[in-house]
């Protein structure tokens, strides 16, 4: 028998097929590791578009399951449920993404501790709140202002409007204004911003087998060149997020000193002064104050920029809308500075903008864990489960008489809050929805007091290229973003 097995044909074949197995062995793990490094469906919801086009095949249905551990539920019965009980207060992402950007357990966009939440989400509430919401309106006034006055620096050579930009720009420096009060680089801090959430968006639904092995995210951490987010296979590197840290480390140092150095405490009162005080009696740690700051920063160049810009195309593409929208403004406002007492009485302008966030919704999915077994519209869920809630597609599917058209008909009368939820609502609803609005109001009565937008060659939302990681926002590889101002004639000489 052992003389058989010697045959030196017999372990030739032997040999060979050890190779062939070996060889498909080799394959398998390098297609593996493969797919970990550039399946960009693990940097989407699940469902959108991956686990093999399952969430895509049952995108009509009022819920469905993908196995083992998460639910879509888009009927409003369904969101409504999980977002007004407390044991739905936690989200979901991956543990070691949420550390990689600083996120763990700190801040409060993906803090997953209820009790450190609820510890910070107080800070925020009283900062967008009372008398910052007040604020709000005069520094976001002179931002606006200030940056329309220097619009040749988002100008490129054809005369067109990098208005992504304008709004980064502009949503940074109120920000910036009304929540930490330290001069910064406007232009450096928003590219960084942008660095910053895509390493997010990207990294943070990663399996866990991707941190476990250094040459998969060390490209998070390096840039050929320190200056510019470089996006790799539709991926930004997270240089700029490390860089925005340590940028946002050395602004919240300078605030430090200048809290303890100052004569009255009480000319320095903001939202960072209110944390740096909690760190100082030992409330709040030094590094959960910085990710509260920064957050507190990054959050409206983000979202609310992209908002905006959405805006501005459906008002370009409907000028019936922007007709109705200049009779109210010039009623409300006319000529004089925009005051507080004008965010009530402007009704057309905020049934335009909700009519906007539903049509073209930059969160359109919302994420939870349940902390407890539950039931939601009669489908048992064990404690664990991960929840989204597809808020997008509920605001198309009940009550609005025309949901799958842009048109202010669909708030021509009041619309329950169980069915339109572009803040959320509950436990865990959006801290800054009023203040929002406010900023949102303002920006478009500045603006279109001055200027007419227009696109060039016709473009509109509808037919722009869209990405859809944890929010919804133009490819900003795709290029045909920018847009036309044109100043009106009461502001034409401001422009020369």
């Amino acid at each position: 028998m052992v003389l058989e097995m010697l045959n030196p044909m017999n372990i030739s074949s032997m040999v060979s097929e050890a190779v062939l197995f070996g060889s498909i062995a080799i394959l398998l793990l390098i297609g593996l590791l493969l797919w970990v490094w550039n399946y960009e469906d693990t940097s989407s919801i699940p469902g959108k578009s991956g686990w093999m086009g399952l969430g895509q095949w049952k995108k009509n249905w009022d819920h469905y399951a993908i196995y083992p551990k998460d639910f879509f539920f888009c009927r409003s019965s369904s969101v409504f449920h999980v977002m007004k009980h407390s044991h739905y207060t936690s989200r979901f992402g991956s543990k070691p993404g949420l550390q990689f950007i600083g996120m763990h357990e700190k801040g409060i966009i993906f803090n997953n501790n209820p009790v450190l939440w609820k510890a910070v989400r107080t800070y925020f509430m009283k900062a967008l709140s009372g008398p910052g919401l007040v604020r709000m309106v005069t520094v976001c006034a002179d931002s606006i202002t200030k940056h329309l006055d220097k619009l040749e620096e988002v100008r490129n050579d054809l005369g067109y409007v990098d208005v992504l930009t304008l709004m980064r720009r502009i949503m940074l420096d109120t920000s910036n204004n009304l929540f930490l009060g330290i001069p910064l680089d406007e232009k450096a801090i928003v590219c960084k911003i942008q660095g910053y959430f895509d390493a997010w968006q990207a990294l943070l639904l990663k399996p866990d087998i991707f941190f476990k092995i250094p040459w998969l995210y060390r490209k998070y951490e390096k840039s050929s060149n320190p200056f510019i987010c470089v996006q790799i296979d539709y991926i930004f590197t997270a240089f700029c997020r490390k860089d925005l840290k340590e940028d946002m480390e050395i602004l919240i140092e300078k605030k430090r000193r200048r809290i303890f150095t100052a004569e009255k405490l009480e000319d320095c009162m903001d939202f960072a002064t209110e944390l740096i005080l909690a760190e100082k009696r030992g409330e709040l740690t030094k590094e959960n104050v910085n990710q509260c700051i920064l957050e507190m920063l990054i959050a409206a160049p983000d979202t609310m920029s992209v908002t905006v810009f959405f805006m501005l195309f459906l008002i370009a593409k409907h000028p019936q809308v922007e007709e109705e929208l200049m009779k109210e403004i010039q009623t409300v406002v006319g000529e004089r500075d925009i005051r507080n007492d004008d965010m009530q009485k402007l009704k057309v302008v905020e049934n335009f903008i909700y009519e906007s966030m539903r049509y073209q919704p930059v969160v359109d999915l919302v994420m939870r864990k349940a902390l407890e077994d539950d039931v939601i519209d009669g489908y048992p869920v064990k404690k664990g489960t991960n929840i989204i809630l597809n808020i997008g597609r509920m605001h198309r599917l009940e009550f609005f008489p025309k949901p799958n058209e842009f048109t202010l008909e669909n708030f021509a009368k009041n619309v329950p809050y169980r069915y339109f939820q572009p803040f959320g609502f509950g436990p865990r609803a959006c801290a800054g929805k009023y203040i929002a609005m406010v900023m949102m109001k303002v920006t478009l009565v500045i603006l279109l007091r001055r200027f007419q937008v227009q696109t060039p060659q016709d473009r509109c939302v509808e037919k722009m290229q869209k990405k859809n990681d944890l929010s919804l926002h133009p490819d900003e590889t795709s290029g045909l973003l920018e847009m036309i101002f044109i100043p009106r004639n009461s502001d034409k000489s401001l422009e020369h």
